[in-house]
């Protein structure tokens, strides 16, 4: 197609989503959203002016359609590539299976959409040659595991980790994996079969390319220092914004775990089973500095437990410079001067290669280590965490590991905003944002946006709020317990338990409950176990045997199941139909006040003069309620209720706020002596 041609094919969005246009013809029983047609035109607008743009867009409004179309059309016209970024696998899944390959058969242009995938998720031929070489010096007991990942490589067409039958053991996958700056290039012999370069071929030949906020936000860092993951590209989508600030923390912070540098010194060589890459080399003394290392690091870490023992019921876990003697860097460098010469000396081209990993590797500790204990960023927050088996729960089971105490040194930006808006808005002429809840108010137009535009440093933009084409006033009851004592009411947990078990029965389970902590989760289970075995109604309880996924499965089956769930199950999870028709919500999902990077931001604005609840606590509360309101209704043919359980979003002036966050419903005031209806 020539430049003409495809200039005069330019997308008319009313055309392409009207019910007998290409979009219309390509589904049965399309039905034109008004608010999908709104969002690809303010889409299309602001990629044309180069504007960036947020777009609050409730559910079933089809909003990866409506950004898709104009995208492709600008990349097609603009000549370059857009980057469209989710927080999830299952949107990633739903773009590239469903909603690209309608596109390419609606659209009047061909196209390329591929998925990015992170480097570290694709197998390395060369070093899967050099484990099974090693094998008996890596880990001898793990060489099936080995031979079934040689026998996948053959026959597998993209060599990513997702396409494995089978979830091999974190140290099997992290001797076999691919990694920057542990690759030979053009000089490798696999290099016209790598599957790293294959996925990067493909990554230059689209048009559009699919990853996650954590890989977008690891190129934006690397485009600071001239490098980058992804090639050029012009125009950034994201999906699911409203994670961007969690992710930013985490790229933009520090953490070093006594977990991680285990994980590292054993590799090198394990003093217990006697395994590791030093077994096998010529390492001399090496190995004995390993061990010192390691002794050195247990001593390390177990001084900041028992610091944080010792400080934690007046600093919440925040800790001042150099806090801890720092007697582990010295042995690191130590072993990086060893292993660096050990490189150096090495015959086996491969093993030189392994080795300068480590080098890397301690360098890395290091850094973080000479960053974190003097505190050398201004505006950050420092802070410890240890993390009880309970508390590593879920994390710990999907990994399949026994739970073990972990000793985590963090930190994280006050406010992330300084650094997004360098790396990205100012780095790319239009930014499209979308989610169903980025706004913390009901108001139009930019209200409402101001607490999300101010976290992630967006400064200049222009703002969409957009419903949803659902009927909640006929699709969603809302029971609000009036007379409950409040949540730090000691007589809180006895009442809510005899609530939630009426609004249990009354939907024969299928329910959600939220809570706010998995402290708070455990004690509501511990004291409703009993009840629920006695009325045949399967208790499912996030932290607690299986993970998230595996949970969220089970829920879905035929049955009486009642979910307890935590953070993560107040977004990110979609279960439509009768499996879901109750969300219960325990307590208004205000943030805790004494977690560290919180107690400093609160700090923050307080000594700028602001009101901490009103302008952090409030809006962020309200955002995250709305996600939980959301999980009930998915469809235009879900019904259900929902059941607010905490009395202040009547009692307190600041009530009002979450009620007229979300979409209008027929809501039912419960008194102790009747109920009386009210619509809002």
């Amino acid at each position: 197609m020539t430049n003409d041609e495809i200039q005069s094919t330019a997308l008319n969005i009313d055309d392409f989503f009207s019910p007998g246009g290409v979009v219309g013809k390509s589904f049965d029983g399309y039905e034109r959203r008004q608010q999908q047609v709104e969002m690809a035109k303010a889409v299309q607008k602001a990629l044309s002016i180069k504007r960036h743009l947020v777009v609050e867009a409730g559910t079933g409004v089809g909003k990866s359609l409506a950004y898709l179309a104009p995208a492709v059309e600008k990349a097609i016209l603009g000549a370059n590539r857009v980057v469209i970024s989710t927080f999830t696998i299952a949107l990633q899944e739903q773009l590239i299976n469903k909603d690209i390959p309608c596109l390419n058969r609606c659209l009047p242009w061909s196209f390329k959409a591929t998925l990015a995938k992170g480097k570290s998720n694709y197998l390395c031929k060369r070093r899967l040659e050099f484990a099974i070489r090693r094998q008996m010096g890596l880990f001898d007991q793990f060489g099936d595991a080995l031979a079934e990942i040689n026998n996948w490589a053959t026959r597998t067409a993209d060599g990513s980790l997702s396409d494995l039958p089978f979830i091999p053991e974190a140290r099997v996958w992290d001797t076999v994996k691919a990694e920057h700056g542990n690759c030979k290039g053009r000089k490798c012999g696999y290099w016209t079969s790598c599957f790293c370069q294959r996925a990067k071929r493909e990554l230059e030949n689209a048009n559009v390319i699919v990853t996650n906020h954590a890989l977008l936000f690891s190129d934006l860092a690397l485009r600071e220092e001239e490098f980058s993951i992804l090639p050029d590209y012009k125009w950034v989508i994201i999906d699911e914004a409203h994670n961007i600030e969690r992710v930013s923390e985490e790229h933009f912070g520090i953490e070093i775990s006594s977990g991680s540098v285990r994980f590292m010194l054993d590799g090198l060589y394990n003093p217990r089973t006697h395994k590791g890459l030093l077994v096998y080399t010529e390492a001399g003394k090496l190995t004995d500095l390993v061990v010192k290392a390691s002794e050195a690091a247990k001593e390390f870490f177990k001084d900041v437990r028992q610091w944080n023992e010792r400080h934690r019921s007046q600093s919440n876990g925040r800790c001042y410079k150099n806090f801890v003697e720092d007697n582990l860097s010295a042995h690191i460098k130590e072993l990086r001067a060893g292993l660096s010469g050990l490189a150096k000396q090495a015959k086996d081209e491969d093993e030189r290669f392994e080795l300068t990993r480590y080098v890397d590797k301690c360098a890395g500790l290091l850094q973080d280590l000479e960053a974190f204990l003097p505190q050398t960023k201004q505006d950050y927050v420092y802070w410890v965490e240890v993390s009880s088996p309970r508390e590593i729960g879920e994390a710990a089971i999907s990994r399949g590991k026994n739970k073990r105490e972990a000793v985590y040194l963090k930190s994280a930006p006050l406010n992330v905003g300084a650094d997004v808006k360098r790396s990205l808005f100012d780095k790319f002429e239009s930014v499209i944002m979308t989610s169903a809840t980025l706004s913390s108010g009901g108001e139009k137009g930019k209200g409402g946006f101001e607490f999300f535009a101010g976290r992630v440093g967006l400064g200049d933009y222009d703002a969409v709020k957009l419903g949803s084409p659902f009927d909640y006033q006929k699709q969603v009851t809302i029971y609000v317990e009036s007379e409950l004592p409040e949540p730090n009411d000691e007589k809180f947990v006895e009442s809510a338990c005899e609530a939630i078990k009426k609004y249990i029965l009354k939907t024969q389970g299928r329910a959600f409950v939220l809570f706010t902590s998995y402290k708070m989760l455990g004690n509501f289970a511990e004291q409703l176990a009993e009840w629920f075995k006695d009325n045949n109604i399967e208790l499912l309880q996030q932290g607690v045997g299986l993970d998230r996924t595996s949970l969220l499965k089970r829920f879905k089956m035929d049955g009486r199941f009642v979910l307890f769930g935590t953070d993560s199950f107040w977004q990110g999870v979609d279960v439509a139909g009768e499996a879901l028709s109750n969300v219960i919500i325990v307590r208004l999902p205000f943030a805790v006040p004494d977690t560290p990077l919180l107690a400093g931001r609160l700090d923050k604005i307080k000594e700028e003069g602001g009101n901490p609840f009103a302008e952090y606590q409030l809006p962020l509360a309200i955002i995250k309620f709305k996600q939980g309101f959301g999980r009930l209704i998915r469809t235009k043919t879900d019904t259900g209720i929902v059941v607010i359980l905490d009395s202040r979003i009547l009692s307190k002036s600041y009530g009002r706020n979450f009620l007229a966050a979300i979409p209008k419903c027929k809501i039912e005031i419960v008194t102790h002596s009747g109920r009386r209806i009210t619509e809002d």
